[in-house]
């Protein structure tokens, strides 16, 4: 399967569900007169939009170069990350205004309506059907290398999250009686402020993606490694690394003995990138500038 049908199946099943969800938890929430349960919802409905944002992103991430970029579209799947960690954080703000609301009228003496058991149900699927989403969505974003399915697993389990503290919030009103009502709105805070944790999370990554982070140190320690694993190859500097969507980017300066033909340096060049797609993925981009063991290093 392609790696654009391969995230578009995901996407799709994954938007199936929300749709479901959106309107379980909408209906649930007004008839049972249940303000986290009605955040709930509206989280479930921002999951549904960034699944749209993913499918069309996606598509365009997957064109090939053209004479206006010479590195690929990838990066307009990161651009799809970034939408979804900002959708996110905007949920969780209308999300924490309402309740925060909510609770200056409790504060001010109203009376809070009781959330009924229609709403601690719904919370309680949404629980299960958004936790099988999620560990299906990031098994196939790592699986398919894709930050974009990766992030909207995250929102799935933000979701899974959301609900819980709805079901707490929902279950603690209903089995403590009208004078803790209040616990409904004051779960949908709580709810708000994870989602906040979690969208200022996908936000990081995605910028660092867009404003070329290098790749984890780690990673950058086991390619000098690898390079300097083959015979006669010594000192990798200059290395640089960035991420285009789902592939790696790679500039290394290394020094060869400067005796030996060109044909030799460059096929010993060709094995290094070889070796460096093998182990990051085919697509990666490696370049790689040779220079001889006695070369001045200010000549760099």
């Amino acid at each position: 399967m392609k790696r654009e049908q391969g995230i578009y199946r995901v996407t799709l099943i994954g938007s199936i569900g929300n749709l479901l969800l959106v309107l379980f938890k909408f209906a649930a929430g007004i008839i049972g007169h249940s303000a986290a349960m009605i955040a709930d919802a509206c989280h479930s409905l921002s999951d549904f939009i960034t699944d749209a944002i993913v499918l069309v992103f996606v598509k365009v991430s997957t064109k090939p170069q053209d004479a206006s970029h010479d590195y690929g579209h990838g990066k307009y799947e990161t651009l799809a990350a970034l939408f979804i960690g900002l959708t996110l954080i905007a949920a969780a703000i209308g999300i924490i205004v309402s309740g925060a609301r909510k609770f200056a009228d409790w504060l001010g003496g109203a009376q809070l309506p009781a959330p009924g058991k229609l709403a601690l149900w719904a919370a309680l699927v949404s629980i299960a059907v958004k936790e099988l989403l999620f560990r299906y969505t990031i098994h196939q974003g790592k699986a398919l290398q894709s930050q974009a399915v990766i992030a909207n697993a995250w929102h799935h389990r933000s979701d899974a999250l959301s609900s819980i503290g709805a079901a707490l919030g929902i279950g603690g009103a209903i089995l403590l009686g009208n004078r803790w009502t209040v616990l409904d709105p004051l779960a949908s805070i709580v709810v708000g402020a994870m989602l906040v944790h979690v969208a200022w999370d996908l936000l990081k990554t995605s910028v660092g993606e867009l404003t070329d982070h290098a790749i984890p140190e780690e990673s950058v320690a086991e390619i000098e490694a690898l390079i300097r694993s083959f015979p006669d190859v010594s000192e990798p500097h200059n290395l640089r690394t960035r991420r285009i969507g789902a592939r790696i980017a790679i500039e290394t300066h290394i020094r060869m003995d400067g005796s030996i033909p060109l044909s030799e340096a460059h096929a010993r060049a060709t094995a290094i990138e070889r070796k460096i797609r093998e182990r990051f993925g085919p697509e990666t981009l490696v370049t790689i500038h040779m220079e001889p063991t006695s070369h001045d290093p200010e000549d760099d």
